[in-house]
């Protein structure tokens, strides 16, 4: 338990020194860094056999095609949901609210590098590997699956704190108003449920791949969207 204890607080940690003092610079690179990082100490730490240590953390080459199978399906759900949603923006107010983020008009002039690199590479392959293969690993290994579930996935919702408070700030939203501690929550229950989601890709494909293809589309698609409804493009 101290293991998942301990990495659990470094993650949290790493997220507050991220979004609220390195901010943007060597985003991709640092992530692509760190991902790598993370294996290796795994292995380190672990059997040290490549096929078994792959096997816990989602990354055998074996269940690469459940793998895809499961996350294409997820990824074309996902998209057709924020497709709806761009369809609603102009009648419902909380979903126009949503696509309206500020934070849109930063990466308008990369969209496609964002959207196709910083994104997959940098946010979906680093947080789907810290949370649900290295830190769900270490959490199965001492709890039960949907223990070990709930853990990484209230530790996945409270990473995005500090992201929360970054875009409250660019948004002209003070973190400790009151629309400010209730959108925090908001996104820390909203984020916390879509890792349960993940978790739930990852185990019944035993691939990292589903969770990875489900993220991508989840921040990916929405970014597109938001662009598109905004007319940033």
């Amino acid at each position: 338990m101290r293991v998942t204890l301990v990495l659990s607080a470094l993650l949290l940690a790493w997220s507050v020194v991220a979004d609220l003092m390195i901010g943007e610079r060597w985003y991709t690179t640092r992530n692509l860094a760190l991902t790598a990082l993370l294996l290796l100490a795994w292995w380190l730490m672990n059997d040290r056999r490549i096929g078994r240590t792959a096997d816990e953390v989602g990354l055998a080459p074996q269940h690469l095609r459940s793998g895809f199978a499961w996350g294409g399906l997820a990824f074309v759900a996902v998209s057709a949901v924020i497709g709806v949603g761009v369809l609603l923006a102009d009648t419902v107010g909380p979903i126009g609210a949503l696509l309206a983020d500020e934070r849109t008009a930063m990466f308008a002039d990369d969209l496609w590098f964002v959207a196709l690199v910083r994104i997959p590479l940098g946010t979906a392959v680093f947080e789907e590997v810290a949370f649900r293969g290295v830190l769900l690993a270490a959490a199965q290994r001492v709890l039960s699956t949907w223990r070990a579930v709930t853990l990484s996935s209230v530790v996945f919702g409270l990473w995005h704190i500090p992201p929360a408070m970054v875009a409250l700030w660019i948004n002209d939203v003070a973190a400790t108003a009151p629309e400010g501690v209730a959108a925090i929550a908001g996104i820390v229950v909203g984020t916390t449920i879509a890792g349960v989601g993940f978790s739930a890709l990852r185990l019944v494909s035993r691939s990292l791949v589903a969770p990875i293809l489900a993220h991508v589309a989840t921040n990916s698609v929405s970014l597109l969207a938001a662009v598109h409804v905004q007319g940033l493009g």
